[in-house]
């Protein structure tokens, strides 16, 4: 059974075929956000989050209001069946969103995205925001071939991925979080060598 029609002020869009619709969501400049996003996020019959508290302000600002419920990296593992199952038994249009970026790129998303293929579900990635590319594109850095790493290992692996990276001769592209940036530089600088060029975004 489909959900109850969004609120009236919320914006009104076509009825979502069941299935699963990962939704980039602004980073940074909430005017990144998409139209598209904005109708899927407002006929979506539920929305999992990485963190609804966040993703809940972003939808009041879009005047949006679905049922939300939490998908994060801590609950992942155990929430995607779950979810499959519901949307499967009752024929629903899940939006899966993300704090910032696109679901599934270095923030949860993946598991859903498996389960929802293995049991031969509808499967719609929008395009939209992404730090990724931008950051490749601002770079000036070569970009007809790319490697992206995602985040490095915090501890256990780190110095073996290090070297390794440093035999690797496409533009890498790394996350990492503000207050580990200064010892990642180091340590890249330290393996990558002097004469590589490189680009700090944000």
């Amino acid at each position: 059974m489909r959900s109850a029609a969004p609120t009236a002020d919320a914006p009104q869009a076509e009825p979502l075929v069941p299935g699963l619709y990962l939704v980039p969501t602004p980073v940074g400049n909430l005017g990144d956000i998409t139209l598209r996003a904005v109708d899927t996020l407002a006929a979506a019959d539920l929305i999992a989050a990485e963190d609804t508290r966040h993703s809940g302000l972003l939808l009041k600002h879009l005047g949006i209001a679905r049922p939300l419920v939490a998908l994060h990296q801590h609950n992942e593992h155990a929430r995607t069946a779950d979810l499959i199952d519901r949307v499967v038994s009752e024929g629903l249009a899940l939006a899966v969103i993300t704090d910032a970026g696109t679901p599934g790129l270095s923030d949860p998303g993946y598991f859903v995205v498996q389960e929802a293929i293995g049991r031969g579900l509808r499967v719609e990635v929008l395009p939209g925001p992404t730090a990724l590319i931008p950051a490749l594109v601002g770079s000036g850095l070569p970009l007809h071939r790319f490697a992206f790493e995602g985040f490095l290992p915090v501890k256990k692996g780190r110095q073996t991925r290090l070297r390794e990276l440093a035999l690797e001769r496409r533009t890498l592209a790394i996350y990492e979080s503000p207050h580990r940036l200064a010892r990642t530089l180091r340590e890249l600088a330290e393996q990558l060598g002097p004469q590589r060029a490189a680009c700090v975004a944000r």
